[in-house]
């Protein structure tokens, strides 16, 4: 019996990710701030560079260019299976889907009559749910409607409900490979909650998964393992328990991050200025 425990150990060992020599490559530079990646079906990633309120792209072995000039803030960003953009727009306050033909559709800007705090980052699922982040940040609190800060569900059927009203701020926002749990990080209580997702997308069973995180959390993405992956100090990696495996170091913070390239093997970091590229041992989920 300890035989065979000491070679599952062993080779639970070899095949763990080494985070501490992980190649990490500066993809793109020179932003005023970098947020929100977003691989497409296409081939490439888009992220925003906030204050110049852009979108960007970036098809590896090619420079950036501009995908969008006038982003409305588009903050967090996320592709579906059928190649649409679904974008945060924190300066418009809303959310809105982009077919690939360029057409936009408003997805979610009032609740109740009111308009959003400013949208900062979501999450679809395959069936078709929305899931976003309505924190305020800086000068967006001084044109507050709402009363509080939420965490909301478009349905299928494009019907707004709210899942939460936290405290803090939420922040980022993923599912676990399944689509049956949502995770939201939370920048002022420095932690991360769970929610249970039924078939229909409700959410319930609200939990704290992880607590006492270094730095601001920020954007969240999930490996296809169920490991999460937290913008903080650094990039923090954690189980889908939620216990630590390990930290990812780049040059600048990070805000945010996405799974990308053809087969998913490289993990996409904003950080700050740039946008930074690592190669990993597990791959990540495509939505």
């Amino acid at each position: 019996m300890r035989l065979q425990l000491a070679i599952l150990l062993l080779a639970w060992s070899a095949a763990a990710q080494d985070f501490v020599n992980i190649r990490i490559d500066k993809v793109a530079a020179g932003y005023a701030f970098a947020e929100g990646p977003a691989w497409s079906p296409m081939g490439f990633l888009v992220f925003g560079d906030i204050p110049n309120n852009k979108l960007l792209q970036f098809t590896p072995g090619m420079p950036a260019s501009v995908f969008r000039e006038n982003s409305n803030g588009a903050i967090g960003n996320r592709f579906d299976a059928q190649g649409r953009l679904y974008s945060c727009e924190s300066h418009s306050r809303r959310v809105t889907r982009t077919d690939k033909k360029g057409k936009v559709e408003i997805l979610a800007e009032r609740w109740q009559g009111k308009r959003l705090n400013a949208p900062n980052d979501l999450a679809v699922r395959k069936e078709g749910d929305v899931y976003f982040t309505d924190p305020a940040f800086g000068n967006q609190q001084d044109t507050r409607e709402l009363e509080f800060f939420g965490v909301f569900h478009i349905s299928r059927k494009g019907e707004l409900e709210v899942i939460a009203k936290p405290k803090g701020r939420p922040n980022g926002i993923a599912l676990a490979p399944d689509g049956r749990t949502l995770y939201v990080s939370n920048s002022d209580e420095k932690n991360v909650r769970a929610y249970d997702l039924d078939k229909g997308g409700a959410a319930s069973n609200e939990r704290t998964l992880i607590e006492g995180i270094e730095g601001v959390p920020d954007g969240i993405c999930v490996d296809e393992k169920g490991n999460l992956y937290v913008a903080a100090n650094q990039m923090q990696v954690y189980s889908p328990e939620g216990k630590p495996l390990g930290k990812i170091s780049t040059e600048e913070t990070p805000s945010n991050c996405s799974f990308g390239d053809p087969d998913f093997g490289s993990l996409y970091i904003t950080a700050r200025t740039s946008v930074y590229r690592a190669r990993l041992d597990v791959k990540g989920t495509p939505y």
